[in-house]
């Protein structure tokens, strides 16, 4: 048995590799979006901070790589492969969750988010390193002040790499505070108080220093209505929680009531699993820090400018509920929960399929492009009417991977500069691989 598993999960691995290549390989893009727009510029141009908007974990990780010869977009893939196999091997060496950690790397949405230029990929290694050192604690091998220096550095870490680990640092004081009389209570509580210092600091020596108004200007009461975030909720909830497909159709129809039905089925055998199974203490830890940061990310909406709730950005949050699921479901089923892996893959090799386009074809095109007009070295805007025109940008985020000197401007005089670029002046020129679902 061990054997045939054995190969079961190499295989897995090395399709789940493949995958995560021709994802982005697939797409016309490249896997970016706005987001990305900003951290491939901020690495391009640190040591100069344009913007508080980020941490700064994830762009010096892809200036780490540029430093090899890799330009910002290609080290945001490197960066993303390394996080997956980082996971796998120190699961494996730790015998940590390694069964686990193969299944969820395989799921289509973890997957999209390792071929993803986004700061998800590279939080993922270190919230499951913030797991282990939880785990350590828990179980009584790592005590007293060792325990809250490693839990603290963990919350730290993370918190230089996405923002919403405010969430993550929130919830290990308020599982601290909930097993008080507990010999490891104290580490939780005073590593989660280190935490919050270092929000506080952060927030006067780093965000303030180089923009005073950030947060005044982040913040705004009442920016959506309880009845829309409660749709997104719902949405973003079944998607994130769909072993197979993470995407509904944006235009509707009937296949969203089967993409969010089998999320909503899958959401209700979690938690019969989890009711009718006692948890652990480092499972119920899990579900903690994994509850948490979905209830607090969806409270923030009500005056935080973020997206809607999806499996992007809950993936920091869903990551230990995902691997509690499946180790009871591998008490349960064995070998056969492979299966899930197996199919979700299989789901994400039809729908790359399908909605393929051709991004080094685009690349070459677009460098052509740049360098016929001198564009390719020096700093370049791009018009856009307004940033919910997602039509419209991306020819900035496919710019944006070879140029990552790319500022977007919505003011129309802008235009009229030679170094501002818009759609009609770039597709008068040329021809984009685009895919038929956008």
């Amino acid at each position: 048995m061990k054997k045939k598993e054995k190969y079961i999960q190499i295989t897995m691995i090395i399709i789940t590799l493949m995958m995560i290549i021709l994802r982005f390989l697939f797409n016309e893009k490249g896997r970016v979006n706005p987001d990305s727009i900003r951290y491939m510029r901020l690495a391009y141009r640190f040591p100069v901070i344009d913007n508080t908007t980020t941490p700064l974990g994830y762009p010096l990780s892809l200036k780490f790589f540029t430093f090899f010869g890799f330009d910002e977009f290609w080290s945001s893939k490197i960066v993303g492969i390394l996080a997956f196999l980082f996971i796998l091997f120190f699961a494996w060496k730790k015998n940590f969750y390694f069964r686990e950690s193969i299944l969820a790397g395989a799921l289509f949405s973890f997957l999209s988010i390792y071929s993803y230029t986004m700061s998800e990929a590279l939080i993922l290694p270190f919230v499951f390193l913030f797991l282990y050192i939880s785990k350590l604690i828990i179980e009584g091998n790592l005590k007293k002040w060792n325990a809250v220096f490693y839990l603290s550095l963990s919350l730290i870490l993370l918190y230089n790499i996405r923002y919403s680990s405010l969430f993550i640092i929130g919830g290990t004081g308020l599982y601290g505070l909930a097993v008080w009389k507990r010999k490891y209570s104290s580490a939780f509580i005073i590593a989660a108080g280190i935490g919050f210092v270092f929000i506080v600091l952060y927030k006067l020596l780093y965000i303030d220093y180089f923009n005073a108004n950030y947060v005044k200007e982040a913040l705004e009461i009442g920016l959506h209505p309880t009845s829309q975030l409660l749709v997104e909720l719902f949405q973003g909830l079944c998607t994130t929680f769909n072993p197979f497909i993470h995407i509904a159709n944006p235009a509707g129809g009937i296949i969203n009531y089967a993409i969010f039905g089998i999320g909503f089925l899958n959401i209700l055998l979690l938690i019969f699993l989890f009711v009718k199974n006692k948890l652990s203490d480092l499972e119920t830890f899990f579900i903690c820090i994994g509850v948490t940061g979905i209830i607090c990310s969806y409270f923030i909406q009500y005056f935080y400018s973020v997206n809607a709730i999806d499996y992007r950005l809950m993936a920091p949050f869903s990551f230990p509920i995902w691997l509690v699921y499946f180790r009871k479901l591998f008490q349960l089923f064995d070998l056969k929960v492979y299966v899930i892996g197996a199919l979700s893959i299989m789901t994400g090799a039809v729908f790359t399929w399908l909605s393929k386009g051709n991004y080094l074809e685009n690349r070459k095109v677009i460098s052509e492009f740049l360098k016929n007009e001198k564009l390719d070295k020096v700093p370049v805007t791009y018009y856009l009417k307004s940033s919910e025109d997602l039509e419209q940008i991306q020819i900035a985020e496919l710019i944006s991977t070879v140029n990552p000197q790319i500022t977007l401007t919505f003011k129309p005089k802008d235009s009229l500069q030679k170094t501002t670029l818009t759609r009609y002046k770039v597709l008068q020129k040329i021809k984009i691989d685009k895919n038929k679902y956008q």
